[in-house]
């Protein structure tokens, strides 16, 4: 739950980190109505790339705990289930409403979305391993 937690609130943290100045920015310039469409595909992009990140880092979480056969498979199909979600659902949304196609922006913000939630995916998931004994072992007799 505190993983859960760290995610969800560290994907909001970044969202408002980075589509606040961005949102300020494009408003003061001739350009007031992309800094509208920046906040919702911030927001778009954010909401998007975080509900399939919040089931693979619960898969992740349960398929550590398994198998070395049945950790690949959880490492695999997260990658594959959340990039196909993503792009599935950003294209659905481009595809069908012309909010989504008014600006160029979209696309980027997809990406740098799903670069953060994948980063710190990564981070909670190999951050909360336990040190094996051979790693243990290995780095002190690397250390004498």
């Amino acid at each position: 739950m505190r993983r859960l937690a760290i995610l969800i609130g560290g994907s909001l943290g970044f969202w408002l980190l980075i589509a606040v100045p961005a949102r300020w920015y494009y408003s003061r310039q001739d350009e007031a109505d992309f800094g509208d469409a920046v906040a919702v595909y911030s927001g778009v992009a954010i909401a998007l790339c975080l509900l399939p990140t919040t089931i693979t880092l619960v898969w992740s979480v349960w398929g550590l705990r398994k198998s070395p056969e049945q950790q690949l498979a959880v490492v695999l199909g997260g990658t594959g289930v959340r990039m196909f979600v993503v792009l599935a659902a950003a294209y659905a949304l481009y595809g069908n409403i012309g909010y989504f196609q008014q600006h160029a922006g979209f696309w980027m913000w997809i990406l740098i979305a799903y670069l953060f939630t994948l980063a710190l995916e990564t981070t909670l998931v190999l951050g909360g391993q336990p040190k094996t004994a051979a790693t243990v072992s290995s780095g002190d007799s690397i250390l004498r």
